[in-house]
């Protein structure tokens, strides 16, 4: 099996070498460093990280409670974690040395010996690599799964032989710094506003995203989605080979046809898999199956397993996931929704008129007024939580009626009270969570708590 392009020799044997941020991507590549030989200061600037000790007793040196200008700028190499931002002094401090500044994604592929499918997209990302794993797997490839969700691919490193499928996702944070990064497939699944408090606008939020299709070579695929034109323009000035997919027919590529999903040739169609065989809540989460069925077909898997593994994929905690009914209202949990398009998609799942949507968080850029017509067909209400609250009063006004809630909690209560009888509550934030929680997943579970309880409550 050819791997994912030509890679020249990589050796850190005695440099020295920082590691911003020690996260779980940070806390892979020290490891994965000290193991190649480089000596590892590992830096945060949180006072205390997680496996702190068992790092030390590795080698790893730990600089805590904030970023070292010389730790940065005398080094030999400085590898960043994705939500370690450019910007830092001490990272400008290195690159005006000259230090090389790498991202935790592009280190480790520089050892990989398998091929990589790398998924990124403003939304869907974590469904599509997980459900193209799966399909990869029932295949029987050898597949590790990972990158921005599930285990780092630093961490999959030593594991990995020249017939391994490396599943990453990758989000614009790891795509900004690649160099080396070479998919033999890269997919694409849309392309709108969001981490515009991260990028300097929507323009360098999609250059970032573009870097999935830089290296790739007119061998390579890159699957794209054909419904989306922004996808579609930086998609064509890429030099892989294009597999369309759609939601509608089109003459070549993947696509719905009848109540199939097939893949369609200059001379013939092939089935993949009925759209029976999909559990998954939300019409939009059809482009995220897709892509990955245009994935396996191009791996050679055939329509058994692409069938199998779509029947028994039934989504992602915190993504269009249904909690509970109660009293005749249906929870649903999308905390995964940290955007305005993949909240408004959320929203437009629905009937029009039973529904109360739970919005807010730290806004993360992109226009709410997107929300409006939305939720102006089929909402009741909306519960506006966290630092975004006046931002959602503002760009809802006139649409639909929007109340806020101080936390959580209250506003799992209110919207249970604004949705009876029969209707919806739907955490979809359209923001992220770090103002009142540690990451969207915990958002997600304290919404699943919170309605928990008032389940109890009712069967009282």
């Amino acid at each position: 099996m050819r791997t994912s392009g030509v890679k020249t020799a990589f050796d850190v044997r005695e440099k020295r070498v920082t590691v911003a941020g020690a996260a779980r991507s940070g806390i892979a590549a020290a490891r994965l460093l000290v193991a190649r030989g480089a000596h590892v200061t590992l830096s945060d600037r949180r006072a205390d990280v997680p496996e702190a000790e068992p790092l030390r007793q590795l080698g790893v040196a730990l600089e805590l409670g904030g970023h070292g200008v010389d730790t940065f700028a005398t080094a030999d190499l400085v590898v960043l974690s994705p939500g370690v931002p450019l910007e830092q002094a001490a990272i400008r401090a290195a690159r005006e040395r000259g230090v090389p500044v790498v991202g935790e994604l592009d280190l480790a592929f520089r050892w990989l010996r398998g091929r990589v499918v790398a998924i990124t997209g403003t939304k869907g990302k974590s469904t599509t690599t997980t459900l193209t794993g799966r399909i990869l797997q029932a295949a029987g490839f050898s597949v590790a799964v990972g990158g921005n969700i599930g285990q780092p691919l630093s961490a999959q490193v030593d594991a990995s032989t020249p017939d391994m499928l490396h599943v990453i996702e990758a989000s614009s944070f790891q795509l900004e710094l690649t160099e080396a990064f070479h998919p033999w497939i890269a997919v694409m699944l849309n392309l709108s506003p969001d981490h515009l408090d991260r990028h300097a606008g929507m323009e360098a939020y999609a250059a970032a995203k573009a870097r999935i299709f830089r290296n790739q070579e007119a061998n390579d695929w890159a699957v794209v989605n054909a419904d989306d034109p922004a996808v579609l323009d930086l998609a064509r000035r890429g030099r892989a080979r294009a597999c369309l997919v759609s939601r509608a027919p089109i003459p070549e590529g993947v696509c719905v046809e009848g109540e199939w999903i097939v893949e369609r040739r200059l001379e013939s169609t092939a089935r993949l898999l009925p759209l029976s065989a999909i559990h998954l809540q939300g019409p939009h989460l059809l482009e995220d199956v897709l892509a990955a069925a245009a994935v396996g077909a191009i791996a050679g898997a055939g329509s058994e397993a692409i069938t199998a593994a779509v029947e028994e994929f039934h989504g992602l905690e915190h993504a269009m996931e249904f909690v509970a009914t109660i009293d005749g209202v249906t929870f649903v949990n999308d905390s995964k929704a940290t955007n305005v398009e993949a909240a408004r998609r959320s929203i437009e799942s629905y009937d029009e008129g039973g529904l109360v949507a739970i919005l807010g968080g730290r806004f993360k850029g992109g226009d709410l007024r997107l929300l409006r017509e939305a939720l102006r067909a089929r909402a009741r209400a909306v519960v506006a939580i966290g630092e975004a609250r006046p931002l959602f009063r503002t760009a809802l006004s006139g649409a639909v009626d929007v109340y806020e809630a101080d936390s959580l909690e209250a506003a799992v209560h209110d919207a249970f009270a604004r949705a009876k009888p029969r209707g919806v509550v739907l955490l979809a934030p359209a923001c992220a969570s770090f103002d009142m929680f540690q990451d969207y997943a915990e958002r997600g579970r304290r919404f699943k708590e919170e309605v928990a309880r008032l389940g109890r409550a009712s069967a009282r």
